[in-house]
């Protein structure tokens, strides 16, 4: 036996509370809120489930398990950790005392077979338009934003937008926990680091980005654009890398737009905010905006084209496409 089976042997057993729900095809999302408390998210619902852990120290040694395999530092010292498990699944951990309900576990399930915008359609999530729309600002090599909430589905989204992609392109990934798996064969996935180990130092999203310009790609996607490498991502746009991809929590497109112009302004690069506002202005096209009803269904609700700023330095935009 290797290390890896030893491993998810262990792991299984560890995770027995929730294992039920990691083999489940329909639960997306496992969420472990302390040893006596777990939902789960299936259908875009969440719900309750019925198991627990048997107390602190088996949701522990699970944890530690988890970090001990991908050599991520996980204890007082380093409260919280990204990871994957063996089959992709993206694991966060936090842990007391900044969680005061105990050790909090979640497990967002990594989904070998995506969605294709044709599939959003026969799901009802998006109208056939909006699909020729999409397609065409793909094959003109245009910058889209997919904006949403938590778990609207923006990486998914991401994903069936990138099916459209030319196969013969070179495209460059970059995420701070891997999840995108796309068709292309010309696909190289670059995932950050956040903590320096005894094997290596940190590697953030930013320097990933810069690395990514020297590698000759026909197109940048970033799983989701979160802290200062928005300024890279805006620039490298306005420098010739078209066709950029990248997902962002907002609610509306206007919001999305002011929200990587404040990204930029987070930069160690001093800007004028009206510098930020008008190089996202001519870096985005497109902003992709999905988001998810009470219910659990999730819809692609506009995709507006960003034209450019008005006389009074407003984001002036025009909707494509509404629900």
């Amino acid at each position: 036996m290797n290390h890896l089976d030893l491993y998810r042997l262990s792991l299984k057993k560890l995770l027995s509370p929730i294992q039920e729900l990691l083999e489940d095809p329909e639960v997306s999302e496992v969420m472990v809120n302390g040893p006596k408390c777990i939902y789960y998210e299936r259908g875009g619902r969440i719900c309750e489930s019925p198991h627990c852990f048997a107390g602190e120290n088996q949701l522990l040694a699970a944890v530690l398990n988890v970090a001990e395999f991908v050599d991520r530092p996980l204890g007082p010292e380093n409260l919280s950790m990204d990871a994957r498990l063996p089959d992709g699944s993206r694991v966060h951990v936090i842990l007391p005392p900044v969680s005061r309900n105990g050790i909090c576990l979640t497990i967002r399930k990594f989904k070998t077979a995506g969605l294709s915008l044709d599939d959003l359609v026969r799901l009802e999530s998006l109208r056939r338009e909006g699909v020729e729309l999409l397609e065409k600002a793909i094959a003109d090599h245009r910058n889209i934003i997919v904006a949403g909430g938590t778990g609207t589905g923006k990486t998914s989204l991401l994903n069936a937008l990138s099916q459209r992609i030319d196969p013969r392109e070179r495209i460059v990934v970059i995420e701070e926990s891997s999840e995108l798996k796309l068709q292309q064969p010309h696909t190289i996935y670059l995932e950050a680091r956040a903590e320096a180990t005894e094997d290596g130092a940190a590697f953030t999203v930013r320097e990933l980005f810069v690395n990514s310009l020297r590698m000759r790609p026909d197109r940048i996607i970033i799983g989701e654009v979160r802290r200062g490498e928005a300024l890279e991502l805006v620039q490298s746009m306005l420098s010739g890398h078209s066709g950029s991809l990248a997902t962002l929590h907002a609610s509306s497109p206007q919001a999305a737009a002011t929200r990587l112009e404040t990204l930029c302004l987070m930069s160690d690069v001093q800007l004028p905010v009206y510098v930020a506002r008008a190089q996202v202005a001519a870096a985005i096209d497109f902003v992709v905006q999905i988001t998810r009803s009470p219910s659990g269904h999730r819809q692609i609700t506009e995709i507006a084209e960003l034209i450019e700023l008005d006389d009074r330095d407003k984001y002036r935009w025009e909707c494509l496409y509404r629900v």
